[in-house]
């Protein structure tokens, strides 16, 4: 996980060794913006005159990795990388001056993703009126936030689609995931910018708290120690799940690059399940790495013209952890459905 820093940028000038771009030397390799494997080598190499520097320094983003004498290469192993943009740099010494250039590559996922299909086990009534944006099943009920300016609700269903309680939000918000921790329910907003903790049972407000890196808040999940927060990009928050504080991200990557959109979120069995909005497919992320470990196709699950005239896309994944039972839905669906996974 990457920690979030405030970083306080302190220039001192020192007379014996100042630093200075250079347009001369650059890099061979690797190419800049170069999708590279994890688990790849990684041949670092510069376009050097021997007899023009005296010693040179590589770092990968902050971190020193060699120093050189000579024109010859760097070899780097991948193993243990990050996913996603790196930074390489080169500070090239020369009568104690060092010039420093920098390129940059793509750490990806070494392999692609599994494809899983799936079996429809039941099919339920889901409530039109609801723009689904997060879903939870917990003590025989689903929790469900839905959406809309002016529409949006937080409420308790049953299975059989019958709306227990509802708590209709003010006309501002936008509301978007849910989670539940403990006796609480979680709950975002699109663009207000905070979220608001309710008791569980009655709906109260409890508090709201602020949004502090992430831009918006679209889906929610809870992993037993951190809530886990998307807010459109490619990045998955972990909050504090008693102050709401984010203390840290991943980045999503398949073997192709960044995946982004990631929208409503279900912790499932050391997985984070997130659907990929405006689109039918739900992708299955480890959590240690941001690494999408496979892929799930639904679009043949509710076809867009068997769908009800008001269906809007897939959103919508519930996990009932005592049933092993895997629930999804979509926004303003007349369906919800359980389904089975096979690998």
């Amino acid at each position: 996980m990457k920690k979030i820093w405030i970083c306080i940028i302190t220039v001192i000038a020192i007379a014996a060794c100042r630093k200075e771009k250079s347009s001369s030397v650059y890099f061979l390799s690797p190419e800049e913006g170069k999708n590279v494997a994890v688990g790849t080598p990684l041949n670092i190499k510069l376009d050097l005159i021997p007899g023009s520097f005296d010693s040179v320094t590589y770092l990968i983003d902050t971190t020193e990795i060699a120093s050189k004498t000579d024109t010859s290469s760097v070899s780097f192993s991948t193993d243990k990388m990050d996913l996603g943009i790196t930074i390489l740099t080169a500070k090239i010494y020369k009568d104690g001056i060092a010039k420093e250039i920098t390129t940059n590559l793509v750490l990806l996922p070494a392999t692609a993703p599994r494809e899983y299909s799936y079996s429809v086990i039941n099919t339920f009534p889901h409530d039109t009126s609801s723009y689904t944006q997060g879903l939870e099943y917990h003590d025989g009920i689903f929790y469900e936030s839905d959406g809309l300016t002016g529409e949006s609700s937080m409420r308790k269903v049953a299975v059989d689609g019958n709306v227990l309680k509802q708590l209709d939000m003010p006309a501002e918000i936008f509301a978007e995931g849910l989670t539940v921790v403990d006796d609480k329910v979680i709950q975002l907003t699109y663009q207000n910018k905070y979220g608001i903790v309710y008791d569980k049972a009655t709906f109260n407000k409890i508090k709201e708290f602020p949004y502090q890196e992430s831009r918006e808040g679209w889906g929610l999940c809870f992993d037993g120690k951190n809530i886990i927060k998307s807010d459109g990009t490619n990045r998955l928050y972990f909050l504090n799940k008693d102050t709401y504080i984010e203390q840290g991200y991943i980045e999503v990557y398949d073997s192709e690059g960044a995946v982004d959109s990631i929208n409503e979120l279900e912790y499932i069995d050391g997985k984070i399940y997130a659907n990929i909005y405006q689109t039918d497919n739900i992708v299955i992320i480890d959590p240690a790495t941001g690494a999408v470990e496979a892929e799930l196709d639904l679009s043949s699950l509710y076809p867009d013209n068997d769908r009800n005239e008001n269906a809007d896309v897939l959103n919508g994944i519930a996990w009932d952890a005592a049933g092993k039972r895997l629930f999804v839905t979509g926004k303003k669906w007349d369906k919800l459905f359980e389904i089975k996974i096979k690998e």
